[in-house]
């Protein structure tokens, strides 16, 4: 089919009014051009108003003009739960976009918890911290950077996984060890870091120390018992991955104290080991909160106790419970029962008295621990 050119190949001029009679006066030639463009003014002003008010669905420039800045937020834990929160992160990154129209990237560091927690007092800024014990995020609140009400803030008081103490054996389980007694018999040869450095190892000595009071026994009956279970100990390690590298790569020892999710852990990975569960144990809880001076600095105190809230959801504590942590939802931890070993009986550090106390009885320089110690030289 021929198109018709859009040039014409003919010249067209506008007639001359020859008439004076019939040629618009001056005053009407201007009066019609005001009123031509006051017209097509109208027309223009009130197309460009319906363009911003209607920008239309596709419109890139609407699109652009609704998107929120994308926000960075950043967590610090301690390094055990690197496997569950790499599963965690993504979903509530998805999560966020959908509800908020907004991007998040979270930043993460991961390390032992004290010197994690030693990092945030000196400056790291961390807008969420996710630490192994209620002790160490009381150090960053006494720091003045996490004000104290965190727990009666956060659900289920803070606490966002569990754990236990898990008695990790060599293969076949050779020297017979099936609960807490056991680890002070004679030539038992135990692996535990040391409590005065590691937040595992405050865990390991509560779970033994308890294990004689819980069950009916007196002070200086677990003085005695956990006196014993320390003589087997050849060396105490600074923290908990150092204790898992003598037991296992360097084949010291009969047992390793540690906790149960990173044993179970291990396991997925390829490590094979033999463990058991004393039945009698101490609930390992692990505390999460905003850090309230670093959001409220930043202004991400909304993503970053959004956040918070995300872990406690029922898929994020399916991902921690897959990776060994026993969840504290209550759904979750119903459907997730049988992955885990029973426990009779589980007493918390509420039972010695709370951390403060713990600190100021077991811990601190001359108290028990010490004590302990200098018994044995």
């Amino acid at each position: 089919m021929n198109y018709p050119s859009s040039q014409s190949s003919s010249s067209h001029s506008q007639p001359s009014i020859s008439n004076p009679a019939l040629r618009p006066s001056p005053k009407l030639n201007r009066r019609i051009a005001l009123g031509l463009a006051a017209g097509l003014g109208a027309v223009f002003v009130g197309h460009t108003v319906g363009l911003l008010a209607n920008p239309g669905p596709a419109s890139p420039i609407g699109a652009t003009l609704a998107q929120k800045p994308p926000v960075e937020i950043t967590l610090v834990s301690f390094a055990v739960t690197r496997a569950a929160y790499d599963k965690i992160i993504p979903r509530f990154k998805q999560q966020w976009k959908q509800r908020e129209g907004q991007d998040v990237n979270i930043r993460t560091s991961y390390g032992g918890s004290g010197s994690q927690t030693r990092a945030v007092i000196d400056g790291l800024q961390a807008d969420v911290v996710a630490l192994a014990l209620a002790l160490d995020t009381k150090r960053i609140e006494r720091a003045g950077l996490i004000k104290p009400d965190w727990e009666k803030r956060t659900p289920n008081s803070g606490i966002v996984t569990r754990s236990v103490v898990a008695l990790v054996t060599r293969p076949g389980n050779p020297k017979g060890i099936k609960t807490w007694s056991d680890l002070a018999k004679p030539g038992i040869r135990v692996i535990t870091a040391n409590p005065k450095t590691s937040g595992v190892a405050r865990w390991n000595f509560l779970g033994l120390w308890g294990s004689v009071t819980e069950a009916g026994g007196n002070e200086n009956q677990a003085r005695s018992f956990v006196g014993q279970v320390y003589r087997n100990a050849p060396v105490l390690t600074k923290d908990a991955r150092e204790a898992s590298d003598i037991f296992f790569n360097k084949n010291q020892g009969d047992v390793l104290l540690n906790y149960e999710n990173e044993v179970i852990l291990a396991g997925q990975q390829g490590e094979k080991s033999t463990y058991v569960v004393p039945q009698l144990n101490i609930s390992i809880d692990n505390p999460v909160t905003v850090v309230d001076s670093v959001v409220d600095k930043r202004g991400t105190r909304k993503v970053a106790e959004a956040f918070v809230r995300f872990l406690y959801s029922e898929q994020a504590q399916r991902d921690f419970a897959s990776v060994g942590f026993r969840p504290v939802n209550p759904k979750v931890r119903q459907e997730t029962a049988s992955r885990f070993a029973p426990v009779k009986r589980l007493y918390t550090v509420q039972e010695f008295g709370g951390w403060d106390a713990v600190q100021k009885k077991f811990f601190d320089d001359g108290a028990i621990f010490d004590q302990i110690q200098a018994g044995q030289r």
